[in-house]
């Protein structure tokens, strides 16, 4: 069966598996309610199923006219190299230019610059704006 792509909000259960697998929660720590709702607040989101299993996912936080940043780009392990993140973010960036954003960026793990960079993002120079806050906030 092939892949199948979707643009609504996956379940809370399937998405916090398939974020699980990324191993980004060791640095977030958050809970199945909190992803759920942060998830929830997305301008868009693009999902990939095989049958019912959530296999790959992406979202747009935007304004709706200036800027918008893509998160939460995840290929399962077991289908990477299958072309479903090229297909996640193409639709994502897609939606964004029918709105007429004039500023998509991206938010990537360590490591993924070439996959991003070969499909049309470039890093930004060092003395570019863009800076992180320093403190993460994480719940006790």
């Amino acid at each position: 069966m092939p892949v199948q792509y979707r643009d609504d909000i996956p379940s809370p259960e399937s998405f916090w598996t398939l974020f699980e697998s990324t191993g980004w929660n060791l640095e977030y720590r958050l809970p199945p309610a909190d992803l759920a709702r942060a998830v929830a607040n997305s301008q868009h989101v693009e999902a990939a199923y095989d049958g019912e299993r959530l296999v790959g996912f992406g979202r747009v936080v935007s304004d709706g006219i200036v800027h918008a940043m893509i998160y939460d780009l995840i290929t399962d392990p077991a289908y990477q190299g299958r072309g479903i993140g090229t297909e996640i973010l193409k639709r994502l960036v897609a939606k964004c230019r029918e709105e007429g954003i004039r500023d998509i960026q991206l938010f990537s793990a360590a490591g993924k610059r070439g996959f991003y960079e070969r499909r049309g993002f470039r890093a930004r120079p060092d003395e570019s704006p863009g800076m992180e806050y320093g403190e993460k906030l994480h719940p006790t």
